[in-house]
């Protein structure tokens, strides 16, 4: 699974960290979601689409 989150965290000036505490998980958690090594879950997926002002759609590419 690719994603857009590296990007998205970017354009908003958010380090892993800031995302991390905005959506209540530790900064791995963001590292692993941003190296596509982790599935998250349906309410992490939602919690971080939220905190990045985009849709889960935009954020997570399945392949």
């Amino acid at each position: 699974m690719k994603t857009r989150i590296k990007e998205l965290r970017a354009r908003y000036d958010l380090t892993q960290e800031d995302l991390a505490r905005k959506v209540g998980v530790r900064r791995e958690t963001i590292v692993f979601l941003e190296k596509g090594k982790y599935n998250p879950s349906l309410q992490l997926a939602h919690d971080v689409a939220k905190a990045l002002k985009t849709t889960v759609d935009e954020l997570f590419m399945f392949k």
